[in-house]
């Protein structure tokens, strides 16, 4: 079978044997859906850490990881473009390297966003707490989850719009702060003067050496993944292709220019000896320069940015369980969509799951919670890292079977993708040596294990 012959299936299992899902997203409700899916809690407060254990370099280790996942998102864009009618991302694996592994990436995924769900309605929960403390976390979790499934149930045009607003403040908010801390680390707001000589006084640039550089990697990479949402709410486009084309190879790049310059904005005005882990660095550098209200601002910020990944994480759980379910990989009584073409069933599925993984972190919080979370750490590396092998293997027979030359094209192919996969591998090694990191390596191993033994039991029934 070639592979446009599959795509066809593939689109046929979407449409023909199984209800359609609506065509309501916008151009711009899916860029910002991309923006959405990659600015998070992580950058806001995550690198925190990242800065304390790397040191100023530590812009070298975003700038390492966002070549990463800047690799993986153009070859996204090379098969977008090439094999129409997919409707979920994972569904390029299925086709370049076989069922076993979009069954795979397909579960894997949906298990990485349940948990990421039930982790954004927690931090979500924690902030507003703080205003409500007579209001126990948990419970604030599980009213947030609900009220944005809710939005997730009304429409696709309603999450869209949710996200495109969202995203709309956080990009706001972090372009306002380059440009406000810009010009405290220029000196035109700091009454010391410039303060870029903080990027090499505590230590020198590199204070703990290339290698805690590389380490630096293995952390802020998984503040990076989240533009191949786009991917997937492109399906719900008019022109998913195109659109699918445009956005992951521009959207990526975006967002790599916010995080370095973000980033370079907080180490260069705060001595990075003063970051304190966990603690936001953006409300510090607010601090430093004197804005009033500067810590409130950034509560506020982080809540918009925990809600929209809590909207996204929502929205992608349901997509991918309606494409497995589709494919025959989960059950067929999830293959439904109401009058407005929107899959209930699987939304439904995936915040019940969701609402477990947030009570187990009531319940057994270093036990069951804690292994949940552990065993998310390294999966979005496998699924890229299936991604990357999957364009490897289907570019010789794209350009053998396309009737016109691919208008999109992997940089520097074979290389550029060599380089991507190599890149993964490497992060995960350094995953498995770090010894905070190892847990997570090990735990995501596990899981992975899990789902390729799933899928030897469901082929076996299938036979």
């Amino acid at each position: 079978m070639t592979i446009t012959e599959g795509a066809i299936d593939l689109a046929a299992a979407g449409s023909d044997e199984a209800p359609a899902l609506g065509k309501s997203l916008k151009a711009r409700h899916i860029e910002m859906i991309a923006i959405g899916g990659i600015i998070g809690a992580g950058l806001f407060v995550g690198s925190s850490s990242a800065i304390a254990t790397v040191g100023p370099a530590v812009i070298i280790s975003y700038a390492i990881a966002g070549l990463i996942v800047l690799l993986v998102m153009r070859m996204l864009s090379e098969m977008a473009i090439a094999i129409p009618g997919v409707q979920s991302f994972p569904e390029f694996a299925r086709l370049g390297l076989g069922h076993w592994a979009g069954f795979m990436s397909g579960w894997l995924y949906w298990y990485f966003w349940v948990v990421v769900v039930a982790i954004e309605a927690i931090a979500g929960a924690s902030i507003i707490h703080l205003w409500l403390p007579m209001v126990e976390t948990w419970a604030i979790g599980m009213v947030l989850m609900a009220l944005l499934t809710g939005v997730n149930l009304l429409s696709t045009r309603s999450y869209g719009e949710f996200e495109f607003w969202f995203s709309s403040v956080k990009v706001a908010a972090i372009l306002a702060f380059i440009l406000v801390g810009g010009a405290y680390v220029a000196g035109l707001t700091a009454h010391a003067g410039p303060t870029l000589s903080n990027l090499t006084v505590h230590g020198g640039f590199m204070p703990n050496g290339a290698f805690a550089v590389l380490g630096g990697v293995t952390s802020v990479i998984f503040s990076l993944v989240g533009a191949e949402i786009a991917t997937i709410a492109a399906a719900e486009s008019a022109d998913s292709g195109q659109t699918v084309a445009r956005m992951t190879a521009t959207v990526a790049l975006r967002i790599l220019i916010f995080y370095i310059l973000s980033i370079t904005v907080v180490v260069a005005a705060l001595p990075w000896t003063s970051i304190v882990p966990g603690e936001s660095p953006f409300a510090a550098v607010l601090a430093a320069i004197a804005i009033p209200g500067g810590a409130t601002i950034m509560n506020l910020i982080v809540l918009v940015a925990v809600l929209s990944c809590l909207n996204s994480g929502l929205y992608v759980t349901s997509r991918v369980l309606f494409a497995l379910a589709a494919r025959g990989d989960a059950p067929q009584w999830l293959v439904v969509v109401d009058k407005r073409q929107v899959p209930g069933r699987s939304i439904l599925v995936g915040s019940l799951f969701s609402y477990a993984a947030l009570a187990a972190s009531v319940l057994s919080p270093q036990m069951v919670f804690a292994f949940l979370v552990n065993a998310s750490g390294a999966i979005m590396l496998v699924i890229y890292l299936m991604i990357a092998a999957s364009q490897l293997r289907l570019r010789s027979q794209l350009e053998r079977e396309a009737s016109e030359p691919l208008t999109i094209r992997m940089w520097f192919h074979p290389w550029g993708g060599i380089f991507a996969i190599a890149g993964i591998v490497g992060v995960l090694l350094a995953m498995a040596l770090t010894d905070s990191l190892t847990s997570q390596f090990v735990a995501s191993m596990a899981a992975v294990a899990v789902v390729g033994i799933a899928f030897l039991i469901f082929r076996r029934r299938a036979a």
